[in-house]
């Protein structure tokens, strides 16, 4: 029997100086991290962390890129669901999205968004 397994780390937030525009990267911004994992399991849930994605080391990925200031939150998105694919080769899927809280942009707007999906084939 085929278990469809999620694992995910939801809002995890860090002030990064991730930004297009020189003065985001001087000044800093908040950040939401969503990291989504989907594993098939063939078993009944064994007791052992190698039988699933640790989200100790999803955290860690996405603590240690957050930590490298990039212009583009689609490069940050790009690296960290690399590193958690090549991490964890029996995850089946991967989405990984970022929010910006705060917007260089005239307007009462809540945040902006990246996501991205990988589907292992």
């Amino acid at each position: 029997m085929a278990i469809t397994q999620k694992v995910a780390l939801e809002g995890i937030r860090f002030f990064a100086y991730h930004g297009f525009y020189p003065e985001e990267q001087l000044t800093g911004n908040e950040f939401l991290v969503d990291i989504s994992t989907e594993t098939t399991v063939h078993s009944d849930g064994a007791d052992e962390i190698e039988n699933t994605v640790n989200y100790e080391r999803l955290f860690a990925i996405a603590s240690a890129e957050m930590e490298s200031p990039k212009k583009l939150l689609e490069t940050v998105a790009h690296a960290i669901l690399n590193k958690v694919k090549d991490e964890f080769p029996q995850v089946g899927q991967v989405e990984v999205s970022i929010r910006k809280l705060r917007l260089p942009v005239k307007g009462e707007i809540k945040n902006s968004l990246i996501q991205l999906t990988y589907k292992r084939s």
